[in-house]
């Protein structure tokens, strides 16, 4: 295969996992290369369901090199309890999962400072974090007060530690929130430290062999396009760069070593959290397509928000991203819905027309979505396993969807489980 960098081309829970999963038969190394463990990403294979959070969903396959590279933000102890899960399953990723050394640690007062900000927050001002630390970790990392994995084979990494905790518990008791123990701090970083030495390596020397020797690598981030730090919805976003140019800087592979860009993205659209949404649907088929869809967060349990599919995202996620094949999942969902709508393009209370999306958020607040409508196919499609078993309808909404975001449609899935996936010529 290919070296390929798997994108999310929505605001996330498009369906990566599975895709992944399915991309992973063919890859040698897979490689996070980016968030932290307040994405999930599930796998439903042979009836079992799998939900990883840090850890590629190629340690489900055997014979396969999982990498946590250097752009992700890791918690030790959600690292610890995803490998003793993965266990007591039947998969061992001792030699087969390497942490980078120079991935930052999301530490437990990171968290402690997450929750406390967000509190302190008015309504309006929210931002909707899960609470897990991610975005005080990269602002360590930015600010240069981080801690690497790797300092975990340093003498003086609990020295780090004291000194993390004792910053920070000045800044709570600023905001009134509690203190966090210094000693118990200590005494539980230090195991989580033996626990993870065993899988600390330098993975940008490790994933660079493997291309040299031929091997294909499969880059996979977390989140989506609309909630990338640069690109997305400022500020109802996540604090990394989840689009393909984060690949490169979160893994340590040359952009010239990369060969194709797959993007996923689903036949409708949802969000969580906070944040402009165009298409949302606050009605009977929204609530319709989040029971069907099964839309929560594999991480939170949060409902998603819901709408049609905004092809003006779609748009935006291609030329950002140099999306070259999509991933279309959740075709399913659709199966009993009459008519189904597609956002072509936003029009503004002055009626200029917009046919990418905005980097003013307040431009968003004076635009509607501009519609036009589908039949749909009311007919079952998850037991269709070729293209050409889908409904006449069916495929000509695909189709139209491809027409109006561009590249070529590699993936259809019509199901959650490995066997309701289809290969198109990816």
């Amino acid at each position: 295969m290919p070296n390929t960098i798997l994108v999310g081309a929505q605001w996330g829970d498009e369906g990566k996992g599975k895709v992944i999963d399915v991309l992973t038969a063919q890859a040698d190394v897979i490689v996070r290369y980016q968030g932290g463990s307040n994405a999930g990403h599930t796998v439903i294979a042979e009836g079992k369901k799998y939900v990883l959070h840090l850890i590629p969903s190629g340690i489900l396959h055997p014979g396969k090199q999982c990498v946590i590279g250097n752009g992700v933000v890791m918690d030790p102890f959600d690292l610890i309890k995803e490998i003793d899960g993965l266990r007591e399953q039947g998969f061992d990723p001792l030699g087969r999962l390497a942490i980078s050394d120079r991935t930052h640690m999301v530490m437990r007062w990171h968290r402690a400072l997450d929750a406390a900000d967000e509190a302190r927050r008015s309504q309006e001002r929210k931002i909707g974090t899960t609470g897990r630390g991610i975005g005080p970790a990269y602002g360590a990392k930015m600010g240069r007060t981080g801690l690497r994995v790797g300092e975990m084979l340093s003498p003086r990494f609990l020295e780090r530690v004291r000194s993390g905790v004792e910053e920070a518990n000045v800044t709570l008791a600023g905001w009134g929130a509690p203190a966090l123990d210094v000693q118990e701090m200590l005494s539980v970083y230090a195991q989580a430290a033996e626990t993870l030495k065993p899988y600390i390596a330098d993975t940008v020397a490790l994933v660079n062999a493997a291309d040299r020797a031929g091997k294909s690598i499969l880059l996979e981030g977390a989140q989506g396009t609309m909630l990338d730090i640069d690109f997305g919805t400022y500020p109802f976003v996540t604090s990394s760069n989840p689009t393909a140019g984060g690949a490169c800087t979160g893994s340590g592979l040359s952009p010239r070593r990369v060969d194709r860009v797959v993007g996923v993205i689903k036949c409708y659209t949802t969000r969580v959290g906070a944040g402009p949404f165009p298409t949302e649907l606050n009605d009977a088929t929204g609530e319709h397509l989040r029971q069907k869809g099964g839309e929560f967060g594999a991480t939170t349990g949060r409902p998603r928000r819901c709408g049609w599919f905004d092809a003006v995202v779609g748009r935006y996620s291609a030329m950002v991203n140099g999306v070259d094949f999509w991933a279309m999942t959740k075709l399913d969902v659709l199966d009993e819905q009459p008519v189904i709508k597609i956002c072509t393009a936003y029009l503004r209370d002055d009626g200029v027309r917009y046919e990418t999306f905005p980097a003013d958020l307040s431009v968003l607040e004076r635009c509607t979505p501009v519609y036009e409508e589908m039949p749909g196919w009311l007919t079952p499609t998850s037991a269709c396993t070729r293209y050409e078993e889908l409904p006449i309808k069916a495929r000509a909404y695909v189709e139209r969807l491809v027409s109006l975001i561009g590249g070529r449609l590699g993936i259809l899935s019509v199901g959650p489980a490995r066997e309701t996936t289809m290969r198109l010529g990816l």
